[in-house]
């Protein structure tokens, strides 16, 4: 397995909620989106944006309601509407499966080596739960690099705000998506989603442990 693979994976577990759209074309080969519905164990939902290749939906039959287990990236890209440029999330399947496994298997799970590329920010909620955000820029082939907003909760916040752009770090964690509203005028606001990976557990990279697991 390459670098570039192995420092970018994701694997999710949910319910197709609508059509598969033709995004682009490259070389002859149609990529499609959808949004995957991710049951958290707290009962609600993340809505997660999927890109994939014809090649792998071509020979089987997806349709909305259906499981699946897709195994893949989260890839950024940028987006330019009405003259903005915009971050776009979204996981880039490798594979899709229709899943027959067991329920209890962890049905969101992302595991990223990247570089801190922002200084991070600290900040603590009205009801005094402690935030880092972070944002990690993670190496993809072709001298392409990925950039992930990351959130630290607890002591991973505490531990997160100390770090230094260029800090090389390892996450374990999920991918999650939030509704936020966006005001354009004085009479239209519009709901809008956010995605963003919640850290489970984090590690700082040195060469001391680097050279360890070689």
């Amino acid at each position: 397995m390459d670098n570039t693979t192995s420092n970018n994976q994701a694997v999710i577990i949910g319910t197709i909620e609508d059509e598969f759209v033709l995004n682009h074309e490259i070389y002859a080969e149609k990529f499609y989106t959808c949004t995957v519905k991710i049951p958290r164990l707290s009962g609600t939902y993340d809505d997660i944006r999927v890109m994939v290749s014809e090649r792998l939906i071509m020979d089987s039959s997806f349709n909305i309601g259906d499981k699946v287990e897709i195994t893949g990236q989260f890839r950024s890209y940028n987006s330019y509407e009405n003259g903005d440029n915009k971050l776009l999330l979204t996981v880039f399947a490798k594979d899709i499966v229709h899943f027959t496994g067991e329920e209890s298997k962890n049905p969101n799970s992302l595991y990223i080596n990247g570089f801190i590329c922002k200084a991070p920010v600290y900040r603590t909620t009205p009801f005094g739960r402690e935030i880092t955000d972070l944002l990690v820029a993670v190496n993809r082939s072709y001298n392409k690099s990925d950039y992930i907003p990351i959130i630290a909760w607890g002591r991973n916040a505490r531990f997160a705000k100390n770090l230094n752009v260029g800090d090389n770090i390892k996450i374990w964690g999920r991918i999650q998506s939030r509704k936020y509203q966006k005001r354009l005028s004085e009479e239209e606001v519009i709901t809008k989603t956010a995605y963003e990976v919640s850290i489970n557990r984090m590690e700082l990279v040195t060469e001391e442990n680097e050279n360890e697991s070689e």
